[in-house]
């Protein structure tokens, strides 16, 4: 239908981009990225990081043509990594919420998000169950915030349907944040797929 993502900007928040600049599927979309900031080391270089952004950047952006093209290969794009790989610990939620200003500032209509926080390392600053009430947490709320000045943010449910946890985390339980699960290709809820609704009974994911 030609949606190709023409005039959009797009932010995604993620671990990294690696190798994301030598990439020839990725030729075509590196003259729309309009900005780059690794939250976790200070730095303008997001691709010598995790291949995990990459990976969810690709699906959107690359164009190998006759053989494979992503969802938005027209869009504009801003690359952050807010994910600590190294550890994990709740300044992942304000290193998101920092790109998010970052993104808001630059005209991002979406944001796109494959993470979520529950347990941290030692504890400190875990989340419950009972946290996630869809305006709790400071990564729900910065999602929030987003979406009242009209951005669309999108966030993986998780997948940790087949875990002890088994349901969505932070900031999927967004009140005005569109939690996205997986399903296998006859259309039924795949095992891994976090499950919902959020600890105020909202019916997740959307």
């Amino acid at each position: 239908m030609g949606y190709r993502g023409q005039g959009i900007i797009v932010s995604s928040m993620d671990n990294g981009c690696y190798n994301g600049n030598n990439i020839q599927a990725l030729d075509s979309v590196r003259p729309r990225i309009l900005t780059t900031w690794d939250f976790v080391n200070n730095e303008a270089n997001v691709y010598n990081d995790g291949s995990h952004g990459e990976n969810t950047f690709s699906c959107m952006a690359a164009n190998v043509p006759n053989q494979f093209i992503g969802t938005a290969p027209d869009a504009s794009y801003c690359l952050f990594v807010t994910e600590d790989d190294n550890a994990e610990w709740v300044m992942e939620e304000y290193n998101w919420a920092a790109a998010a200003e970052v993104a808001d500032s630059m005209g991002a209509q979406i944001f796109t998000t494959s993470l979520g926080y529950t347990e941290f390392d030692n504890g400190i600053g875990s989340h419950t169950y009972n946290d996630l009430t869809g305006h709790t947490t400071v990564i729900t709320n910065a999602g929030n915030m987003a979406a009242s000045k009209g951005i669309l943010v999108f966030n993986s449910a998780g997948n940790e349907g087949a875990h002890a946890w088994h349901y969505i985390a932070a900031p999927a339980d967004g009140d005005s944040i569109f939690a996205v699960g997986a399903v296998d290709s006859a259309g039924s809820v795949t095992t891994f797929s976090s499950r919902g609704p959020n600890a105020s009974g909202r019916i997740k994911p959307d």
